[in-house]
């Protein structure tokens, strides 16, 4: 079965557990916060890949490290330990959220500018796209792209929306070379 597979089914249980505790948003804190600490901390890395440790040690290390998370996202570790799959928790964090965030109405949109957008240009892009996707909202990541000449690029999901003035100039050359064709 493939990681993708074992991940989602991982993340529609957690979904599932936090729906009905009415604690996804907790859930949500502490699985990035445990995804950057696996990501940021190469010893912690190098602990858990080392074979001469036993699962044992690093089911104990889980519990003293991760004492003060919920119960259910310190057995959740516990078990993809047990299953020697810890590797696929960014997976598992990537459909939880995205789990969350459609039951609610949300997407994650990646808009790329030339300079940092100002809360009001934020604001303004959640509500045209929000109300285009037919959306409660959106969450906005602003990524700063000195290649773009101007305009905006969206990235909401698979979809994206380019409206640079590289791409238009773009389409204007392909018309000009298919008329004079």
């Amino acid at each position: 079965m493939s990681n993708s597979v074992v991940a989602k089914r991982y993340a529609v249980a957690l979904f599932q557990l936090g729906t009905e505790k009415s604690f996804s948003d907790q859930l949500e804190e502490e699985l990035h916060a445990v995804l950057h600490v696996f990501k940021n901390e190469e010893k912690l890395k190098h602990f858990f890949e080392n074979p001469r440790r036993s699962t044992q040690e690093k089911k104990q290390f889980i519990r003293e490290v991760f004492k003060d998370l919920s119960t259910q996202t310190v057995n959740l570790l516990l078990v993809l330990m047990d299953k020697n799959r810890l590797n696929i928790l960014p997976q598992i964090v990537s459909e939880f959220v995205a789990m969350k965030n459609k039951a609610r109405g949300v997407a994650e949109a990646d808009v790329y500018s030339v300079k940092a957008l100002t809360e009001d240009e934020k604001n303004h892009v959640k509500d045209v796209f929000a109300r285009k996707l037919n959306l409660n909202t959106l969450r906005i990541n602003n990524i700063v792209d000195e290649d773009i000449l101007g305009g905006l690029k969206v990235r909401i999901g698979n979809q994206i929306y380019d409206g640079t003035i590289k791409n238009k100039l773009t389409r204007i050359e392909q018309k000009v070379v298919t008329a004079t064709k």
